[in-house]
């Protein structure tokens, strides 16, 4: 895939899902009325679907039932027609429109229970058609149709914003951010809709900044060279009370090349290793120290963006025009690596690289070694500092490699990790259980 590796906006990505776990074939036919198998040698097939033929106002973050007595399921086929007024799958990329209509679920071992994997869309028609077969080889048909609960207006939660964004090639630290217009309160449900599967093995999990942005990081940094697929099957997921997510999206992007650079404060040197070989080593001149502002944090920092140019306001770090460190300097080459003000940058006049730390934080470098890191940078690139008593704070910048596995495991709502190279994710996104849903109906 291809795309900027630092996009200089963010923008909303949105397409139809599938779920993890068994499709059936393709159904037989509806025929609009339950119908019963033949009765043969043994007992009859008895099919039981829940939520019940002709219900109203199921809540979306119901599963769909489907069970088999007498015998197996063999197949089961849910459509979803949109709310009125809402096109289906408007804002899906091409080709994504034929996976939104699909809802998938999962059969037990001896198949005589279906359950849906992901929630149903609000406002949508919903018609579930299921066929199972007797050990005589008799069959039988039975259909549900009802309709979820719409979303209220001011109670339905959007995707707002996300990093990476679809065609994105980044770099291996490259966590995953998405962030929601609406508080969300049902964390341990949103987290488990949202699935993470990429080509290489992983093992990763879900941490919350507030209430609304939620992060994706591994356990070690992700394989270099290889596409990463994020499904957010948040349509009727409840959020929060009464309040439920609309549209599924889907992010699509590519790992890059490994590149880790290590800047040493002791030392005044930057290192640059790709795939564990050096392959740029240059003199830099990290933060003066002489206050905390002026110290450069220390630990594992991810690149975020770079400018070619840019303009270098002390006012935007609280150090106003007229105070006696103000500053505003034009500067060339610049990638930022916390939000606290700090990026690797041009610093022609610094006459101390390699010898001494002079900056207000930033790490500084000549234009030629400036511009080649630019060049060479990706979004979500390891930068990795040492050496100041100055420790980056897990949620300045993308400082999310600084908790540790465990407190990062901790810190999920599920508190399970999820294991990336498969299918599904840990927890449930229903917030009902399959025994509290309405009457079955059912084919006997």
């Amino acid at each position: 895939m291809k795309g900027s590796a630092f996009p200089p906006t963010l923008r909303r990505v949105g397409v139809g899902l599938v779920g993890a776990g068994l499709l059936l074939a393709t159904a037989c036919s509806g025929t609009g009325a339950d119908t019963a198998g033949a009765e043969g040698d043994g007992d009859p097939v008895e099919l039981r679907i829940t939520p019940e033929d002709g219900a109203t106002e199921v809540r979306p973050d119901s599963p769909i039932t489907v069970t088999a007595a007498n015998g197996t399921i063999t197949d089961v086929k849910v459509e979803q027609a949109p709310p009125e007024g809402q096109a289906a799958d408007a804002s899906a990329e091409e080709g994504g429109a034929a996976e939104l209509a699909v809802l998938t679920g999962t059969l037990n071992e001896d198949k005589t229970e279906w359950v849906s994997d992901w929630t149903l869309t609000p406002g949508s028609e919903v018609t579930v058609t299921a066929t199972a077969e007797g050990a005589d080889g008799e069959t039988a048909e039975v259909v549900s149709a009802f309709t979820a609960l719409p979303a209220s207006e001011g109670q339905r939660l959007e995707l707002v914003s996300n990093f990476p964004m679809s065609d994105d090639t980044v770099g291996v630290g490259m966590p995953i951010i998405v962030n929601f217009d609406l508080p969300v309160q049902n964390k341990a449900q949103v987290e488990a809709a949202m699935e993470v599967v990429s080509e290489k093995p992983a093992v990763g999990a879900w941490n919350w900044f507030g209430d609304q942005m939620a992060v994706f990081r591994t356990e070690d940094y992700w394989e270099p060279d290889q596409n990463v697929t994020v499904n957010l099957h948040l349509a009727g997921v409840q959020a929060s009370e009464g309040v439920y997510g609309v549209e599924n999206y889907q992010i699509d992007f590519t790992v890059g090349r490994e590149q880790i650079t290590t800047v040493d404060n002791d030392t005044h040197q930057a290192v640059v290793e790709s795939g564990g070989e050096t392959v740029r080593e240059f003199p830099i001149s990290n933060g003066n120290g002489s206050t905390r502002a002026y110290t450069t944090t220390t630990g594992v920092h991810l690149t975020m963006e770079k400018y070619q140019h840019l303009v270098m306001d002390s006012a935007t770090v609280g150090i106003p025009e007229g105070h006696p460190d103000y500053y505003k300097l034009d500067v060339n080459y610049a990638v930022r690596f916390s939000n606290s003000g700090e990026f690797l940058h041009a610093a022609p006049w610094n006459g101390s690289l390699g010898q001494a730390n002079l900056s207000h934080g930033c790490t500084n470098a000549s234009t030629e070694d400036a511009r080649w890191f630019y060049e060479n940078s990706l979004m979500g690139d390891p930068y990795i500092v040492t050496g100041t008593d100055r420790e980056l704070e897990v949620d300045n910048g993308w400082g999310y490699w600084q908790r540790s596995w465990d407190e990062w495991l901790e810190n999920s709502a599920t508190g399970e990790a999820d294991a990336t190279d498969e299918p599904g994710t840990p927890g449930s996104p229903f917030g009902i259980p399959a025994d509290a849903q309405a009457s079955p109906v059912s084919a006997n």
